[in-house]
C-alpha cells in the first residue's frame, strides 16, 4: 500500500506498507521515517492498495517526484 500523510507544518510525506495502522503509530511515536521525526500528528490524505511491494515502490517513486500541486490533485482525485 502507498499512502500519503500530511504532516503538522503542512508538508507531504509518501511511504509504502503492508500494514498501514501500525505504520501511522510509528510515525506519531518518532521510530518511522526520519524525515516524520517532530511532524507529527499526521493526517492521512491518500492510500492505494498494491498486489505487492514491488509494484507499490515503483507507485511511491512515481508520486514522490509529483509537484505539491500534482499531489494534491491525486488526493482530491482519491476522495
Amino acid at each position: 500500500m502507498v499512502y500519503i500523510l500530511k504532516c503538522r507544518d503542512n508538508s507531504y510525506y509518501t511511504g509504502i506498507t503492508n500494514d498501514l495502522e501500525k505504520r501511522i503509530a510509528d510515525h506519531e511515536n518518532g521510530i518511522g521515517a526520519k524525515y516524520t521525526r517532530g511532524r507529527g500528528p499526521f493526517e492521512l490524505m491518500f492510500s492505494e492498495p498494491h498486489e505487492d511491494r514491488s509494484l507499490a515502490s515503483k507507485r511511491e517513486f512515481f508520486i514522490k517526484k509529483l509537484s505539491r500541486f500534482q499531489k494534491e490533485i491525486l488526493i482530491q482525485s482519491s476522495a
